[in-house]
C-alpha cells in the first residue's frame, strides 16, 4: 500500500480518535469506581468477608449502630479500624463510624474507661460496649451483647461435684463459660447449701453432672423453680440421678441402664465405642445452625419420657439404630445381649420440654432440657464436630434467644503452614542454586544468540 498525505493524515486522525476513546474510557471507569464498590474475596474461608452469622445479625438489628474509635492519627490503625468496620457497613449502611484522637480529648477517654490505642465503643438502642481486639469475631460478639433485650443470667448449681463453667480442668465447662460470657450472658454459680434459694432473675439453671446426692432440701427447691416455671438444663451421665427423682418424675422421665456404645465410630477413627454419633435432628430452632454436621458425645445414655399432661416432650438428639445400651464393662469385645435389658437404637439421648404459662392474654413459654451426657461442652470435647454449635444453640434456645440462635461461634480456619524437613530443604536449594543457575543459563543462552546472529 502506497503511503501518502491523506493515508498518513487519516491514520493519525484514528490514533488520535483512539487515544481519546482510551482516556475517556479510563476516566469513566475511575470515576464508576468512586461510586460503586466491587470486591471479591478468594482467601482460604472468606477470612476477609463478614461471616453469614456476623451477616444474620446485622439484619436482626434495626437502627443504626454508632461505632466509636479511640484512635490517636496513625495512618495504619485508623486504616485497619475503618477496614473492619467497612465489612459490617457494606451489609448495613447505617453503621456509624467516628474517630477520636485520645490526646485531643483526655477528659471524655477518663470518663469512658477508654484504656488503649484502638479501643472502639459501639452503641446501639441505649446500649453499648467496649472491644479491644479488632477481630470480627469480637466486634459482633459486642453487637450481640447490647442487642439482647435484656441480660440473661444462667445460673450453674454447685457443691455436689457438678461440672464448673468456669474451671480449666478437661472435664470443666470453662472455655464453654468464657463463650457465654463473650455473647452477652451473665454465668454464676451457686450452692443452696450456703444461699437456700434460688435467685428470681435466673433466666436457666443448669445442673451439670452432680457427683453426690442433693439433699431433699435442696431437690424441693429445684422442684419448686422448675413448678414455678423456670427454665431448667440438666446434664445426666450414666449411673444415677443423684437425688434428683423428683425432678425427674416432673418431667416424665427414666433413665436406661448402662452406657450408650457406637460401633459407628471406628468409621471415624475413634477406638473407644462409648462414643455416641448424631448425625440427623428433628426440625427445630436449636438444629436448624446444624443441619448436615455431627455432634458427638462420650460416654452418654438414654432416657425414656412419658411427659405430664401439661408438658409438651420432643425427642431432640436420637443415636443410629446399630447403637445399644451396654450394660457390662466397656473392654475387650462388646456385644448386644438381647437376653438382657439393654437396649438396641435408635436410642434418645436429649428431649427438650415445653410448657405453656400465664393466662390467654399474657402467655409464656417455659423451656427445659434434659441431655444425657455432660462432656460434649467440656473443655476437652467442645471442640469436637458440631459440639460447640449445638451447646451455643441449646442455651439460646433455653434463655429465649430465639433470634440468635444461628448466630454461632466462628472458628479461625488454620493459615499456617508446615513444612517437614525435607520440604524445607527442597525449597532451600531451589532458591539459593536451582533458580539462580536458571536465570543465569537462560541469560547465557541469550546472550550467545544474539552474538551469533
Amino acid at each position: 500500500m502506497k503511503v501518502t498525505r491523506s493515508s498518513r493524515r487519516q491514520l493519525q486522525l484514528q490514533n488520535l480518535i483512539f487515544l481519546v476513546g482510551l482516556l475517556t474510557m479510563a476516566g469513566l471507569l475511575g470515576w464508576l469506581s468512586t461510586r460503586y464498590n466491587i470486591e471479591a474475596d478468594w482467601t482460604s474461608g472468606g477470612r476477609n468477608s463478614l461471616s453469614v452469622d456476623s451477616r444474620k445479625l446485622l439484619e436482626e438489628m434495626e437502627g443504626p449502630v454508632h461505632i466509636t474509635a479511640f484512635a490517636r492519627d496513625n495512618p495504619e490503625l485508623r486504616e485497619h479500624i475503618h477496614d473492619l468496620v467497612a465489612r459490617y457497613q457494606r451489609h448495613k449502611p447505617d453503621v456509624e463510624l467516628h474517630f477520636v484522637n485520645p490526646d485531643a480529648e483526655p477528659e471524655r477517654v477518663r470518663e469512658m474507661g477508654i484504656t488503649l490505642d484502638g479501643e472502639l465503643l459501639v452503641a446501639y438502642n441505649g446500649r453499648s460496649d467496649k472491644i479491644q481486639d479488632l477481630s470480627e469475631q469480637s466486634l459482633t460478639n459486642a453487637l450481640l451483647r447490647i442487642a439482647r433485650p435484656s441480660a440473661r443470667k444462667v445460673v450453674f448449681l454447685t457443691g455436689h461435684g457438678e461440672r464448673n463453667p468456669l474451671g480449666q480442668a478437661n472435664h470443666d465447662f470453662g472455655q464453654f463459660g468464657k463463650l457465654l460470657s463473650d455473647k452477652g450472658i451473665h454465668v454464676e454459680t451457686l450452692m443452696l447449701a450456703e444461699t437456700p434459694a434460688i435467685p428470681g432473675d435466673t433466666s436457666l439453671l443448669v445442673i451439670a453432672d452432680p457427683r453426690t446426692p442433693l439433699l431433699s432440701g435442696e431437690v424441693q427447691l429445684i422442684n419448686r423453680y422448675l413448678r414455678q416455671g423456670g427454665n431448667l438444663l440438666w446434664l445426666v451421665e450414666p449411673g444415677g440421678l443423684a437425688g434428683l427423682e423428683p425432678v425427674a418424675e416432673t418431667l416424665g422421665i427414666e433413665l436406661l441402664p448402662g452406657t450408650v456404645v457406637d460401633p459407628t465410630t471406628q468409621l471415624f477413627g475413634i477406638d473407644n465405642p462409648a462414643f455416641a454419633i448424631i448425625p440427623d435432628y428433628p426440625m427445630h430452632e436449636i438444629t436448624r445452625g446444624i443441619e448436615g454436621r455431627i455432634t458427638l458425645f462420650p460416654q452418654a445414655c438414654a432416657i425414656d419420657v412419658t411427659a405430664p399432661p401439661d408438658w409438651e416432650a420432643q425427642p431432640l438428639l436420637t443415636t443410629l439404630d446399630r447403637a445399644w445400651t451396654e450394660i457390662g464393662p466397656i473392654s475387650g469385645t462388646i456385644r448386644f445381649d438381647q437376653d438382657s435389658d439393654e437396649r438396641m437404637g435408635p436410642l434418645d439421648i436429649g428431649y427438650i420440654f415445653t410448657r405453656e404459662r400465664g393466662d390467654e392474654d399474657q402467655l409464656d413459654q417455659q423451656r427445659a432440657g434434659v441431655i444425657c451426657d455432660s462432656d460434649f461442652i467440656s473443655n476437652t470435647y467442645l471442640g469436637n464436630a458440631g459440639n460447640i454449635d449445638l451447646g451455643l444453640a441449646l442455651f439460646n434456645w433455653l434463655n429465649h434467644d430465639d433470634r440468635f440462635i444461628a448466630i454461632t461461634a466462628r472458628t479461625a480456619s488454620d493459615v499456617n503452614l508446615e513444612l517437614g524437613k525435607f520440604a524445607q530443604a527442597l525449597i532451600g536449594f531451589g532458591f539459593l542454586f536451582v533458580l539462580p543457575l536458571a536465570l543465569l543459563s537462560a541469560g547465557v543462552g541469550i546472550w550467545w544468540r544474539r552474538r551469533n546472529r
